[in-house]
């Protein structure tokens, strides 16, 4: 499982780069749209991070963290959304002046980034319901960060900031939908995981591994 290890592992590093780097450009620019983005991938993160941790384990990967990093990739990112679409709610009746460049230049750079990952968990994402589960939400951040793009144009344009907590409430609602969509359609494999199958072999012949706790 060594090749499925270091793709993982390059996927943290690149991950925890993009919402330190959004964070903090969110918070500087007033971008809710940036900061929902931030969080979005902050809990990619804690995702990706249980299953490095899962792939470390002596005989093969644990349940406990592979449950542990599904629970941080959905339940809590759909906790996460609901907090920012209630600050959404917030910024309506209270517009804040936002500094439309920043989103849109960090939100391009973090949409690269996001592809990055995705491409790094496809392979071992056709075999392993928490990995795939990370892979379709980084695919998904690729469009999910040209979110904060589209905020700051119609800011520029319009010189309303009322598009940036429009845009952030928006991707909230659609986070919360997928994230529970893809929870009912993988619940056992994802509270239950049974296995882990690893098809990459030195003969290139399919090996199932059984899991251990």
């Amino acid at each position: 499982m060594a090749h499925h290890q270091k793709a993982v592992a390059a996927a943290v590093a690149i991950n925890t780069a993009i919402f330190v780097v959004e964070g903090i450009a969110g918070y500087q620019a007033s971008s809710l749209s940036l900061l929902m983005d931030s969080a979005h991938n902050l809990s990619d993160e804690l995702a990706l991070v249980c299953l490095y941790a899962a792939f470390l384990v002596a005989r093969g990967p644990s349940r406990r963290l592979l449950r542990a990093g599904n629970l941080f990739n959905s339940v809590g990112l759909i906790a996460v959304s609901g907090l920012l679409l209630w600050q959404a709610g917030e910024r309506l009746s209270n517009p804040v002046p936002v500094q439309g460049v920043v989103p849109m230049i960090v939100g391009l750079a973090a949409a690269a980034a996001n592809w990055s990952v995705a491409r790094l968990l496809l392979e071992p994402s056709q075999n392993n319901a928490a990995i795939r589960l990370a892979y379709i939400h980084n695919l998904g951040d690729v469009w999910v960060s040209l979110a904060p793009v589209a905020a700051g144009l119609l800011l520029l344009v319009t010189g309303y900031p009322i598009f940036d907590p429009i845009i952030a409430g928006a991707v909230a609602l659609w986070i919360i939908f997928t994230t529970g969509r893809e929870v009912l359609e993988s619940h056992d494999e994802l509270i239950w995981p049974e296995k882990i199958i690893c098809c990459h072999t030195d003969h290139d012949q399919p090996v199932v591994k059984p899991l251990s706790n």
